[in-house]
């Protein structure tokens, strides 16, 4: 499938919009945690149920959960529109916002987690995603998310309290994602809008 004019152009749109989104993902989950939640931990993070506990309480993670789980899909658009070198431009500067936008006693934690669950994210899913889209979005948000989820929490708070919390939080976001980029993909078969 090669492009024509008209898809190129609309490839490179699309591709600066999913890398706004992206970008925005970090500020927004930052902002989350520290404010949004239906329990707010003094000096800890907000928290909002993910699913139902085995003993009544709901399973609980800190807000941010919802723009990670989003972040790790977008990722995976900006390099289907945009390209690995453009992709890994957005990581970096992903993890600066990160530093940027965290408060002071999780810039570290915030940044290494981002860091690593983004690359780690790109690793399985450059392989996958030209011959099965839909299963490298899931298999790179699933092995992302974990990543993200052990480092951030290992750092920022020196365990793992709420593990499960977070990786439910994110998957369920990724899951929600899935069929949009199965449509996604089967528009861009209609069209001839080849990845990048």
């Amino acid at each position: 499938m090669t492009d024509t004019p008209v898809t190129s152009r609309q490839r490179r749109i699309e591709g600066a919009a999913f890398l706004v989104a992206f970008c925005a993902c970090v500020p927004l989950a930052n902002w989350l945690i520290g404010n949004l939640g239906t329990t707010c931990v003094p000096n800890g993070p907000c928290l909002i149920p993910v699913a139902p506990g085995l003993l009544g309480d709901p399973i609980m993670a800190p807000s941010g959960v919802l723009m990670i789980g989003i972040a790790l899909v977008m990722r995976d658009m900006v390099q289907r529109r945009l390209g690995k070198l453009w992709t890994l431009a957005a990581i970096t500067v992903g993890a600066g916002l990160s530093a940027l936008v965290s408060p002071g006693a999780l810039v570290i934690a915030s940044t290494a987690a981002f860091l690593f669950s983004e690359l780690a994210d790109f690793a399985v899913y450059t392989p996958l995603q030209r011959r099965r889209l839909v299963l490298a979005v899931f298999l790179s948000g699933l092995v992302g998310l974990t990543i993200d989820s052990l480092v951030f929490l290992q750092l920022a708070f020196g365990g793992l309290d709420h593990l499960w919390g977070q990786v439910l939080g994110k998957l369920w976001m990724t899951l929600l994602a899935l069929p949009c980029v199965l449509l996604l993909r089967r528009r861009d078969r209609k069209i001839g809008l080849a990845p990048a």
